[in-house]
């Protein structure tokens, strides 16, 4: 019998127990379901808990109020089964065993039931399909998760026609996981219906789209994954910009070099033209925040200045990005830690040393700025002294 180690590591494991025993956990009302297991498994430290129960959802709620706990929910969540359960600071999602009714490719409604393997084979992957007894830790596999875990395969449940038919995300879903938990080639049949349906990624929102991109560009190293999406033409439906890897992985190496933690919006900019124009049509697309937009522009631009002055410019991450971008990674980790000072000088200080308010003492300010970063932020001595020279450059005829 496989098992995990119960309970997990919470904040507050007298809550969770408390959240067991109301949902009949003792009696198999209630499992630890799909990440917690996956990870744990693995050996790795889950961030989030998730409970499957066969109580309803107003059910689990009223269960988890009667034994003292905070809950929220929505009529979202609840026509799709899930409650929060505040559990030591953290929510813990607790949700009702489900059965798919329609599905259009984005959207599902549901039903309830009671069918453990029911609702374990309207997951995606067999991985995520595992769950397990709260108190004893048995964990129950119905479609050979434990052994594709254990091989490294990512593998839909059933046919994986169907199941991107269910939701077309999982496609991207299906190489995220294979980034991060598989090993060697991809399972050739969830491969070959992804190459397939590629297409289907079109009808989904761009949101959802962008937010699964760079989930699977943030994993250690996902060039070999990337490289056979390139190989199946993935990317063409919504990021055509997207041709080769070599930038991406000569990136990988930079950040591993650096220490620097993996960043997915960092990588999309490494497997872009280096054209700010294509940079910001592509942000643009994938409605990325203004803020994305802008860091994966700045990204496209091939700036070779000390990491100071790039910091000072453009701020920590950009910086970040354009040194490791350039393959400096010496300078990436100056600029991931360096904090920019504050430039001290006002244009009140300019005019107490004799020039007259007015558009001169915007242009004199800047040109101090701009001396004073190129000497690399001198003390305020020295930064006086500049602003003097500058006023008496400034009060010169012609």
């Amino acid at each position: 019998m496989t098992s995990v180690a119960v309970p997990p590591s919470v904040a507050d494991a007298e809550a969770l127990g408390r959240l067991i025993d109301a949902l009949d956990g003792g009696a198999d009302g209630a499992r630890y379901i799909g990440g917690w297991v996956r990870d744990t498994l693995l050996g790795l430290d889950p961030q989030d808990i998730d409970i499957a129960t066969r109580h309803a959802p107003r059910e689990a709620e009223r269960r988890a109020k009667a034994a003292g706990l905070n809950t929220w929910s929505s009529a979202s969540g609840i026509a799709h089964g899930t409650i929060g359960v505040v559990i030591g600071g953290k929510t813990v999602e607790v949700t009702t065993l489900r059965r798919d009714v329609s599905t259009d490719g984005r959207h599902a409604t549901v039903a309830f039931t009671e069918d453990w393997r029911e609702d374990a084979a309207r997951r995606d992957f067999t991985i995520n399909a595992l769950s397990a007894d709260p108190l004893t830790g048995e964990v129950h596999d119905y479609f050979g998760g434990l052994a594709d875990l254990t091989e490294g395969r990512v593998r839909f449940i059933g046919d994986p026609l169907i199941r991107i038919a269910e939701d077309h995300l999982r496609i991207l879903r299906f190489f995220r996981f294979h980034a991060r938990f598989g090993k060697g080639v991809p399972d050739a049949a969830s491969y070959e219906a992804c190459v397939v349906r590629a297409k289907d990624l079109m009808a989904l929102s761009r949101e959802r789209i962008a937010a699964e991109l760079l989930k699977l560009l943030a994993v250690d190293d996902p060039v070999a994954t990337v490289e056979a999406m390139l190989a199946g033409g993935l990317f063409a439906p919504v990021v055509p910009e997207i041709t080769g890897s070599d930038r991406l992985a000569a990136l990988v190496a930079a950040e591993h070099t650096a220490g620097i933690a993996p960043d997915g919006l960092r990588r999309l900019a490494a497997l872009l033209p280096e054209d700010e124009r294509i940079a910001e049509q592509v942000g643009a697309r994938l409605k990325l925040s203004n803020a994305d937009r802008k860091r994966l522009t700045l990204a496209a631009r091939p700036v070779f200045a000390p990491p100071e002055v790039l910091v000072y410019t453009f701020g920590n991450a950009s910086a970040t990005d354009m040194a490791l971008l350039t393959g400096l990674a010496d300078r990436a980790k100056i600029a991931s830690a360096w904090q920019a000072p504050r430039f001290p000088l006002t244009g009140g200080d300019l005019i107490a040393l004799g020039l007259a308010p007015g558009p001169i003492v915007a242009a004199t300010l800047q040109a101090v700025e701009k001396k004073w970063v190129k000497e690399g932020f001198p003390d305020r001595d020295r930064l006086g002294a500049m602003a003097r020279e500058a006023v008496v450059a400034a009060l010169s005829p012609g």
